[in-house]
């Protein structure tokens, strides 16, 4: 396997980071994961600038943007991927131990592996921890992700295959690493970002797609105790696209894979075969 770290191709073996890296020692960094469909990083343009927005919410700066798109292709070229999940990552380099950053450059790398297909359905739980929506951290994509690492290994040890939070208002937020979608009524709705979620790209492109396609839809709070009684729910993200709720708490949802979530399904594999850039 072969991976890019700050500026050259390496084998992974003998890719190092250093034991002060800002990133490893406090979790200071950002990162976005693209899905690759036929050799080509899906949604490029607006996986970028989330990172952007996501390294000026930390106040962390990035490699030239053109960089990172040549040091992409060069990974996913060298490893034989076409079919792949490419991570990018920026951390703030090395620095002394503690909160303070470093003088020094920002370190960078990037990895691609083949992709796992997800699977039909997925089993949700409520996590018995709350998202804070007024958190300095919401709505970047960080590399912080221990209270996700600690849900998802509580909905494994029920039996789930993802976490699902609520806010500190009782609200519905967001999964471990996806975005939540559920169907009342054949109305499609999904939390806002004053929810304190993160705006998936996915996301984005549903509800865009959703309009399109005349499916009502609605960006609104939604207490944590709808999405067990909907009528059909979904989680998004860029790995699993649109993968339908089957249970939630060991509460069978009414329809698994409904007639929304089956056109929103469409809908996207439809985009992705005409525009890997949209």
């Amino acid at each position: 396997m072969t991976v890019w770290i700050d500026g050259s191709l390496t084998a992974l073996s003998d890719a190092k980071v250093s034991v002060l890296d800002h990133g490893l020692v406090v979790g200071d960094g950002v990162f976005e994961t693209l899905r690759v469909y036929r050799g080509v990083p899906f949604a490029w343009t607006r996986h970028l600038a989330r990172l952007r927005t996501s390294a000026d919410g930390l106040g962390l700066e990035l490699p030239d943007i053109s960089e990172l798109r040549r040091a992409a292709d060069a990974v996913l070229r060298a490893n034989a991927l076409t079919e792949a999940r490419l991570r990018i990552t920026v951390t703030g380099g090395v620095a002394p131990p503690g909160s303070g950053r470093g003088h020094g450059p920002p370190s960078a790398f990037i990895l691609a592996f083949p992709i796992e297909p997800a699977a039909a359905s997925v089993d949700v739980v409520i996590a018995p921890w709350t998202r804070n929506e007024r958190g300095a951290l919401v709505g970047l994509k960080t590399i912080s992700y221990a209270a996700n690492v600690r849900a998802l290994a509580y909905a494994r040890d029920k039996g789930a295959g993802e976490a699902v939070f609520a806010n500190t208002k009782g609200n519905l937020c967001e999964a471990t690493g996806s975005n939540v979608f559920l169907v009342r009524d054949g109305v499609l709705c999904t939390p806002p970002a004053s929810a304190g979620c993160l705006l998936g790209v996915t996301r984005a492109l549903l509800l865009e797609l959703g309009k399109k396609s005349r499916i009502p839809t609605e960006e609104r709070d939604v207490p944590i105790d709808e999405l067990a009684p909907s009528d059909e729910a979904f989680l998004s993200s860029t790995t699993r696209e649109v993968q339908p709720i089957a249970c939630v708490d060991g509460g069978r949802l009414r329809n698994v894979g409904g007639p929304v979530s089956e056109r929103l399904a469409a809908a996207f594999r439809d985009l992705v075969a005409k525009d890997l850039d949209p």
